[in-house]
């Protein structure tokens, strides 16, 4: 033991540049000799030397050089603070009251200790200590995540607001409260954004490789993204912004695997956006190259994350087979892409479109020859796509390719007679959709709006309180916690803020520290009872959002709480959807249902079967192939898709000053409605 405690504090030493100090070690004891350049040197080398064994067993027996006697040591304190306390390390006079230093910073601030480290040096205080020894204590009172560094006449602080708006109030909080005896230097930085969608966006083209839009979500994954385009071709530094929000741990992984999916190309555009993947090759890639790089993609990108990739045609070329493409996000949002028969049918599609979703992208361009009933087979396309909550539909002239996710465990079934009856008999499918039990209406699984006001709910009902002036949780919160866990199995994938809020009393760093510091009192218990709050966070409010008025008790007590709030409405998906649901058919036919997708619905006993009704049998019925589901009250041939369409082209006149209007009805216009006589008007257009 002797000898690795002597090796182990001579190493350290050395590395420090310290080679003047002696070591030597006697049972448990590290000796330390050898003349310091200065008091400071020698304060270094005993830090140095606890860093590897246990400061109660060095002995100090070092000297000063006799040079530096009398000059005053460099006096330096450096106070850290976070979560788990202060600490106060380094060297101050003699003069200084370290007690009230610590009483002081007990009292201030809700912080749970306070560690007192510092070391004494006989020396008188230099000009301007006292000044920024008391600064210091001020800004410890303000930064609850801070590095203050505090010599004669300087303060420097590194800090960690809560908000861009907590940054600014602190920065000029910390200039308003400076004496003019004392230089600050600042460097505070705001926790990452909110990044709804999660976006990516990265290109090659004549202008070379850059970013349009760069985000990440944790400094690593930047890292490694960043390299990833630099090798890609981007030049300079480019940048990324840490955000939160990712829809997966494992974006950096994706992003990593598009980008190099780009390179390989050497040309074209990829955009991720949330856990949507969509990459566009401009005309003159070869057809094999792009379709290595695409299956090596799919192959490299993590299970939750979903591809669509797309290879253009050159203008030139030749028109080839005609084909349309709509993709649509989780927001509603559609973009549609290919040809279309002409200006009037891509005015019928894309009023189609913005009928049933958020907003439309409308990329298409005319063109002559497509085959007959193309414009039916669009729509018809779109309309199936309606039924899934994000996804893809493909159509060309042999088939209807529709992808994506939906809450319905039938949705294949559904969207194959939603083709059929928009398309009647003989027309091709492909499906390929995932069941997200999340997007189930008959689970009535909560999203992250529902899921925080219930939580709040909770909060405002319970019993759970805190010790005055302090972060201890007084009671048995049992009942609470049980009550929040079985919310937070429906929500834990939601990324959730616990904020912490107090009334107006005492000091304003202290009611931050304590709202701060009852918030991860909370997410701390949740996590001991076994609730999964890996995506929650927590954060301290103080006074500053009162939600009743502090000159009362009772208002006080309101304003005294913990609220939760949503920051992003996509949950996080830590493991990957189930495998779609394929199906390949024919419009006419029944698809077979998936007997491993699980139907959650209720369902009702079936009927006891009727009797049979009296008469004579009814000979059967006969369906004719061309002829659509017969429906009540109706008996009408299924119309071929080129008639369809025509019926698509009929003109819409746009009605002028000189149109004819019916009258309007009694007692509905102004003065009665009624003519003198008491005979009520009605217009020739109204006749007609």
């Amino acid at each position: 033991m002797e000898r690795r405690s002597e090796a182990q504090v001579r190493s350290v030493l050395a590395d420090a540049g310290q080679d003047w100090v002696g070591v030597r070690s006697d049972g448990l004891q590290v000796l330390l000799s050898g003349t310091a350049p200065s008091e400071v040197e020698r304060f270094r080398a005993m830090t140095q030397a606890g860093t590897v064994v246990d400061s109660s067993r060095i002995v100090d027996d070092m000297t000063v050089a006799a040079v530096d006697a009398a000059l005053p040591p460099a006096f330096k304190v450096e106070l850290l603070r976070n979560d788990e306390g202060i600490s106060l390390i380094g060297l101050v006079p003699a003069s200084t009251d370290r007690a009230a230093l610590v009483e002081t910073l007990q009292n201030e601030t809700a912080a749970p200790k306070v560690a007192d480290l510092l070391e004494n040096a006989d020396y008188p205080a230099p000009e301007n200590w006292d000044a920024a020894i008391t600064y210091g204590l001020r800004a410890a009172q303000l930064t609850p995540h801070a590095k203050i560094s505090i010599a004669a006449g300087a303060v420097s602080i590194e800090a960690l607001a809560e908000s861009r708006a907590e940054k600014g109030r602190l920065e000029m909080e910390l200039n308003r409260s400076l004496p003019a005896s004392v230089k600050l230097e600042t460097n505070i930085s705001a926790p990452r954004p909110v990044m709804a969608p999660f976006t990516l966006r990265f290109m090659i083209d004549e202008q070379g490789a850059r970013f349009d839009a760069c985000a990440a979500d944790h400094e690593e994954g930047r890292e490694r993204i960043l390299a990833a385009a630099m090798r890609a071709g981007v030049k300079g530094t480019p940048g990324c912004a840490l955000a939160l929000g990712a829809p997966a741990p494992e974006w950096a992984d994706a992003a990593v695997a598009v980008i190099g999916a780009v390179a390989a190309l050497q040309q074209g555009t990829v955009t991720i956006s949330d856990a949507d993947i969509a990459l566009t090759v401009p005309a003159g890639v070869e057809r094999s190259d792009f379709d290595k790089v695409v299956a090596n993609l799919e192959r490299a990108l993590p299970a939750v994350f979903s591809l669509n990739a797309h290879l253009e045609e050159a203008s030139d070329a030749p028109a080839g087979p005609a084909e349309f493409v709509a993709t649509m996000s989780a927001g509603r949002e559609m973009a549609m892409r290919g040809r279309i028969t002409d200006q009037q049918m891509r005015e019928a599609v894309d009023s189609f479109a913005r009928a049933r979703f958020a907003s439309v992208q409308d990329s298409l361009r005319s063109d002559g020859n497509t085959p007959g009933g193309w414009t039916v087979r669009v729509i018809a396309g779109l309309e199936a796509l309606d039924g899934l909550e994000k996804g893809s539909v493909k159509v060309s002239p042999e088939t209807i390719e529709l992808s994506g996710d939906s809450g319905d465990p039938r949705a294949a079934e559904h969207a194959a007679a939603a083709l059929s009856k928009r398309l009647g008999a003989g027309a091709k499918y492909q499906l390929s959709i995932r069941y997200d039990r999340r997007l189930d209406p008959a689970l009535a699984l909560p999203d992250g709006k529902e899921c925080v006001n219930r939580l709040n709910i909770i909060m405002s009902e319970a019993a759970i309180g805190f010790e005055p002036n302090r972060s201890t949780i007084a009671g048995d919160p049992t009942e609470t916690l049980d009550r929040l866990a079985k919310v937070m199995g429906d929500c834990a994938d939601f990324q959730i803020e616990a904020g912490g809020h107090t009334d107006s009393q005492g000091s304003e760093g202290f009611n931050a520290d304590l709202s701060r510091s009852r918030a991860q009192a909370l997410v701390r218990a949740m996590s001991d009872a076994g609730i999964d709050v890996t995506n929650m966070t927590s954060r301290g409010y103080g006074e500053s959002q009162p939600i009743a008025s502090n000159d009362t008790e009772e208002g006080r007590e309101e304003n005294r709480r913990i609220e939760f709030r949503l920051i992003s409405e996509q949950p996080v998906r830590s493991e990957p959807l189930p495998a779609p649901v394929t199906v390949e058919g024919t419009t006419g036919e029944v698809p077979e249902p998936d007997p491993d997708v699980e139907i959650h619905m209720q369902t009702e006993e079936a009927p006891e079967a009727e009797e049979e009704m009296a008469g004579p049998d009814l000979p059967p019925a006969k369906m004719n192939p061309g002829a659509a589901p017969a429906t009540v009250g109706a008996s009408e041939e299924f119309q071929a898709l080129d008639e369809r369409e025509e019926n698509i082209r009929l003109p819409v006149q746009t009605p002028d000053d000189g149109t004819p209007r019916p009258a309007p009805r009694p007692g509905t216009a102004e003065g009665g409605g009624e003519s003198g006589d008491g005979n009520i008007e009605q217009s020739e257009a109204t006749e007609e």
